[in-house]
């Protein structure tokens, strides 16, 4: 089988600098195009000497449709608007699209799930294997434990991250809603400030931390009479989201068009 060709979008960032090299260092994948938002002061140079691999031939660009025909796939850790358009112009190519963008909308959501019926998407908040566990950990603990255990989500991230809660969190947070059939979106606690009032039992807690060079830090706390349980995952290194996305992307190659998980990609789900 040939070489899976790929796209990596927002190319000229951190998150894009160490997908680039997560291509360049995996087998059955090559880098065919590098993309960035007008204006960037990335685009017009190679790609590879920005990802400091030496030059690569492959310069940034701030036209993807033009770089689409010569490509299977893009992987696109952006922003959510960014992430939407993207989705519109790969469904029109049928080719696969890996979204590891945080902060999407409701609305933004049901865009990409349309533009999913016409291409494989593989979608996730986290792309590491250890958080997609982790996630599958935490619905069964919630299943377990009744509502004498609050669940508080407590995650810390680096002094430049734009959405919160992270998109680790709200993964977390959904994991824990399934285990104890409930909607989130019904029992989410996103602030506390001044009075209060007693917590309501069955809600699901977060807090969020910014400061530093944080890659990710995630807590999910059950919190019981006289006992507590934490499941805790640390991110020490961007590359793991990076190296998780390209597993993605050679896992969507073959795949019927629809929207996917990192939990498919991994087989932490039926079917």
């Amino acid at each position: 089988m040939s070489d899976l060709r790929l796209i990596v979008a927002g190319a000229g960032g951190r998150m894009g600098r160490n997908l680039v090299k997560a291509v360049t260092e995996a087998d059955g994948v090559v880098l065919v195009g590098a993309v960035d938002a007008k204006g960037s002061a990335a685009i017009g140079r190679d790609v590879g000497e920005l990802a400091g691999l030496g030059p690569n031939g492959v310069v940034i660009s701030d036209d993807p449709a033009s770089l689409l025909d010569a490509a299977d796939g893009v992987l696109d850790f952006t922003i959510p608007a960014a992430s939407v358009a993207y989705a519109e112009l790969v469904a029109t190519r049928g080719l696969l699209h890996v979204i590891g963008t945080t902060g999407c909308s409701p609305e933004d959501d049901r865009l990409i799930a349309v533009a999913a019926e016409r291409a494989v998407v593989v979608k996730s908040g986290n792309m590491s294997l250890g958080v997609n566990l982790l996630a599958a950990l935490i619905k069964q603990v919630a299943e377990k434990l009744d509502e004498d255990f609050d669940i508080e989500i407590l995650e810390m991230h680096h002094n430049k991250k734009v959405d919160a809660p992270s998109g680790t969190a709200l993964m977390f947070g959904r994991a824990a809603a399934a285990g104890r059939q409930v909607a989130l979106t019904e029992r989410s606690v996103r602030v506390r400030d001044g009075h209060t009032g007693a917590r309501r039992a069955g809600d699901i807690g977060f807090a969020s931390l910014r400061g530093g060079t944080v890659v990710g830090e995630h807590a999910v706390i059950f919190a019981g009479p006289a006992e507590r349980v934490e499941l805790v995952h640390k991110a020490e290194d961007r590359m793991i989201f990076a190296r998780g996305a390209v597993k993605a992307a050679k896992w969507a190659r073959d795949k019927k068009p629809g929207l996917y998980s990192m939990a498919d990609v991994l087989g932490f789900t039926d079917g």
